[in-house]
C-alpha cells in the first residue's frame, strides 16, 4: 500500500491553489518516497495506506481515490510485487509521528517529486495516475466541496 498525500497551497496574489505532494526521505538510499507499507489482517488496505501515512509521513487525511496498482522489483527473493496506490488530502500534518527520527517530510510540487522519486514506477504513477485524476477531480469530477480547498 502506498499513497500520495497531497494538498492544496495558496499562491500569493492569485486566485489560483498550487498542489504540492508529500514525500518522505528514504532509508536506504538516495531519492524520495510516497508512504508505504504493509498491511495487517484486521484491515483494509485503504486503513492500510492510512495508517502509513501517520508512521511514516506523520499526515491525517481523506483517501479520495484508488489510484491504480503499480508493479516494482522488491528487495526480497520473491521478486515483483504489486502496490495499491491511493491519493490522500492531507487535512492535518502532526507536530510527533511515530518515525520522525528517521523520516524528513518534502511539500514538492507535482514536477519536483517526479523528478526526485527514487522509483520509476513512483514517477509513473505520480505523472500518470495522480495527475490525470487530479485534473478530472480539480475541476468539478470530484466529489469534495470545493469550498474546502
Amino acid at each position: 500500500m502506498r499513497c500520495i498525500p497531497f494538498r492544496y497551497r495558496d499562491i500569493k496574489d492569485e486566485q489560483k491553489k498550487l498542489v504540492e505532494v508529500l514525500m518522505i526521505n528514504s532509508q536506504s538510499g538516495p531519492g524520495l518516497l510516497f508512504p508505504k507499507g504493509g498491511w495487517e489482517n484486521d484491515e483494509t488496505v485503504e486503513e492500510a495506506a492510512a495508517r502509513e501515512a501517520i508512521e511514516e509521513a506523520g499526515v491525517r487525511g481523506d483517501l479520495v481515490k484508488l489510484l491504480g496498482f503499480y508493479d516494482f522489483k522488491s528487495k526480497q527473493p520473491e521478486g515483483m510485487c504489486r502496490a495499491a496506490i491511493f491519493a490522500l488530502h492531507v487535512k492535518e500534518e502532526l507536530a510527533s509521528w511515530p518515525e520522525q527520527s528517521t523520516r524528513q517530510r518534502s511539500w514538492l510540487t507535482v514536477p519536483e517529486a517526479a523528478e526526485r522519486s527514487r522509483h520509476p514506477w513512483m514517477q509513473e504513477a505520480l505523472v500518470t495516475g495522480f495527475s490525470a485524476w487530479l485534473e478530472n477531480w480539480s475541476n468539478g469530477g470530484g466529489c469534495v466541496d470545493r469550498s474546502e480547498r
